[in-house]
């Protein structure tokens, strides 16, 4: 039977988003301008091309930034914060309208509210290493600093900490929901890597991969990149940039160890996932002995790499700890693990590349914060004995939260493969 998970219609998805927004807006926001030491946060963009940062502070019903939006946040002396906007159509509830078009120029009503407040620092969307934080186009900029003196302009700072540190917090009412939207792509999984999907000898991995898509697609959510599958098998090895090959065998046989990688989003959510299965063979009851081993490598490799992941760690210095430990443990381990939230590869410390294994500078010497999500990516090579020592990489991604000072998975993890037949 199809799994029907039961989703919230649509009005009711847009109150549990807006209920966030503004719990966000109230508590996050100021926290932010204290630790980073802002006075003011401007947030401005065209529709059409919105900064990376404004669709997470609209209300739910807003589907673009309707023509120009423009977002002030100004601190106050005791700490709270003004939430103001410039735009036709205001945000009722989440920010107090401060332009009548019909009196002023849009440019010159911020010129106005800058001066009157008179922010020390001025926090604007540039930066050279997060696109999260370089939403501001060269126009806005422009624009803004066309209408300011240079005392005002020498104020601006990069916000790129702003904007990262506002994307990648989670409340506990978003972890709480988080558990049961990461437990619905392991559903997906297991149907996926079942015989109501996959009939050996018949079935593609191309056939796999759209059956992912589209039921993601009835159930509602939204596929955030195009799932894959993957075969390792006997004398057909994986490479991790593969698929290019005419010639690559796709149908799924007996003896094959499957992979998925697989994300949608719902509720703003993101979630990334990879898991195995493994085909059986006639008389086979289980996977080989040297497929079961390796799995368990693959769940040492996210153990280490979990208990590395410490509050205040900079991604570099995670993966290099994690490294070190499982190659002491005579691991083979790579590890490229990504923040999760807003975005599939969201806001925050990159832990590793596939193909950057010493260190990732810029995005990697951020550090991490408490509630945090991330989807923890990594592989371990071993060879299986019954496989005539062949070399086989498990690839493992699960998603998980940084609270009260330690990692903790989502909705659990794969310690056995699925099996089919």
């Amino acid at each position: 039977m199809k799994f029907q998970p039961n989703f919230l219609p649509l009005r009711e998805q847009a109150q549990v988003i807006d209920r966030w927004l503004k719990t966000r807006l109230d508590t996050i926001i100021p926290e932010l301008l204290e630790r980073e030491n802002f006075d003011m946060w401007i947030v401005a963009c065209r529709e059409y091309n919105e900064d990376p940062v404004v669709m997470s502070m609209l209300p739910a019903t807003s589907m673009s930034s309707r023509r120009r939006a423009i977002l002030i946040f100004a601190k106050n002396d005791d700490g709270s914060v003004d939430r103001l906007t410039l735009s036709r159509y205001g945000y009722a509830g989440f920010y107090e309208p401060v332009w009548n078009p019909d009196e002023e120029d849009q440019h010159d009503c911020l010129a106005r509210i800058i001066k009157e407040r008179d922010p020390q620092t001025i926090g604007i969307n540039t930066s050279e290493i997060f696109a999260f934080g370089s939403g501001l186009a060269h126009i806005e900029y422009k624009l803004i600093a066309d209408a300011l003196d240079d005392e005002y302009i020498s104020r601006f700072k990069n916000a790129e900490r702003l904007c990262v540190g506002w994307l990648e917090r989670r409340l506990s009412d978003e972890i709480v929901a988080y558990r049961r939207i990461v437990e619905i792509g392991h559903k997906i999984i297991a149907q996926a890597f079942s015989t109501q999907v996959i009939h050996p000898g018949i079935t593609t991995t191309d056939d796999v991969v759209w059956w992912m898509r589209q039921t993601m697609h009835d159930m509602g959510l939204e596929a955030w990149f195009h799932p894959t599958i993957d075969i390792q098998a006997q004398g057909f090895s994986f490479t991790m940039i593969n698929g290019d090959d005419p010639n690559e065998r796709n149908v799924i046989m007996p003896g094959d160890l499957l992979h998925c990688d697989m994300g949608f989003y719902y509720l703003g959510l993101a979630t990334d996932q990879q898991q195995h299965a493994y085909v059986l063979k006639p008389n086979e009851t289980d996977a080989p002995q040297g497929l079961k081993d390796a799995l368990k490598e693959g769940n040492r490799l996210q153990d280490i790499h979990m208990e590395a992941m410490l509050v205040g760690q900079t991604g570099n210095e995670v993966l290099k700890s994690a490294l070190e430990k499982a190659k002491a443990e005579n691991l083979r381990p790579q590890i490229y693990s990504h923040p999760l939230g807003y975005h599939g590869h969201a806001a925050g410390p990159t832990i590793g590349l596939w193909d950057k294994q010493e260190s990732v500078p810029g995005n990697g010497d951020y550090e991490l914060f408490d509630d945090t999500a991330y989807s923890v990516e990594l592989n371990i090579i071993k060879s299986i004995p019954e496989w005539d020592g062949q070399d086989v990489r498990i690839m493992l991604e699960e998603d998980a939260v940084l609270t009260g000072g330690a990692m903790q998975w989502l909705d659990g993890r794969q310690e056995n493969f699925y099996l089919i037949g």
